[in-house]
């Protein structure tokens, strides 16, 4: 399976959802996790392997999955014949969308079900998959409130389906030495809000009273990254976001984001994302957001 690496999703404390719709010819990003939830539409990339926690299956010509918050998951190319172009759509949402209070109601009973179940990861049959494409299809090109109500009743409908598939056995209770560290929570709630600044090790690490040596080590442990490697990952989130979001150059994209120059940011963005920034943007079909 190779390293897991923890992705710092586009998505903002602001957002309730954010579509990505792509089409593309091969799968290049790494097997991940985030806290975020996930629903994942693939189409033609019959063969490609899924990867859901301990589960790896193969694909067909449609796929619909949804992930949970913070279990491991992931699309490799394995049998998929990389000369035909596959279509992706990625619908991502904060797990903090729906409150427990709100998901206790009686009429809310099958969503929380589904966010349960999502916990093992749910692979959808492929009718539920046929009937519910036009409705992913639209969720990518509209916007505002009436997009709001089109993506809940997405995942009523997701609730509701038949013959829902659980794909992985392992517990989510250790997903995310991320999150059960404060120190961590607080670096990175600080590189949050700071990004676009130059960020030094040492001012970091007197920000939670630890010395530089003992603070890589809390880094690379606790996120498998180096401070830079870290701080980069934040910033390629925004710069995701930006170059699929709106109309900045490159450039601006790159210094907006706190990257010095240019060929940096083209380095790090091609380690990442296995293509250029322009490439990236080129790749995707459309986002939206809704606030």
């Amino acid at each position: 399976m190779g390293k897991i690496h923890r992705e710092i999703t586009p998505l903002t404390e602001n957002d309730c959802f954010l579509v990505m719709d792509r089409e593309r010819n091969t799968f290049n990003y790494p097997i991940h996790f985030h806290p975020e939830f996930e629903i994942n539409y693939i189409y033609n990339a019959a063969g490609a392997k899924r990867v859901v926690g301990d589960h790896v299956g193969e694909i067909g010509d449609r796929e619909l999955v949804m992930v949970g918050s913070n279990i491991y998951h992931g699309w490799e190319n394995n049998k998929y014949d990389q000369s035909q172009v596959l279509h992706e759509i990625t619908i991502q949402f904060p797990k903090e969308l729906f409150t427990e209070s709100t998901l206790n109601k009686n009429i809310l009973s099958p969503i929380k079900k589904l966010f349960k179940n999502a916990e093992q990861g749910i692979l959808f049959s492929q009718e539920t998959t046929r009937i519910l494409e036009s409705k992913i299809f639209e969720l990518s090109k509209k916007s505002g409130f009436d997009n709001f109500l089109a993506f809940q009743s997405l995942l009523y409908d997701l609730a509701i389906s038949r013959d829902q598939k659980l794909l992985t056995t392992l517990s989510v209770d250790v997903k995310d030495n991320f999150h059960n560290s404060k120190r961590i929570e607080t670096v990175y709630n600080f590189i949050k809000k700071n990004f676009k600044d130059e960020l030094r090790i040492n001012d970091v690490a007197a920000l939670i009273n630890m010395p530089v040596v003992s603070f890589s080590r809390l880094i690379k442990k606790r996120t498998g990254k180096t401070f830079v490697e870290f701080v980069n990952e934040v910033r390629l989130g925004h710069a995701t976001r930006d170059l699929i979001e709106s109309n900045k150059s490159v450039s601006e994209i790159c210094f907006e984001c706190g990257f010095n120059n240019i060929s940096n940011f083209n380095r790090a963005f091609k380690k990442r994302q296995n293509c250029t920034p322009s490439e990236f943007r080129e790749n995707f079909n459309g986002v939206k957001n809704v606030y």
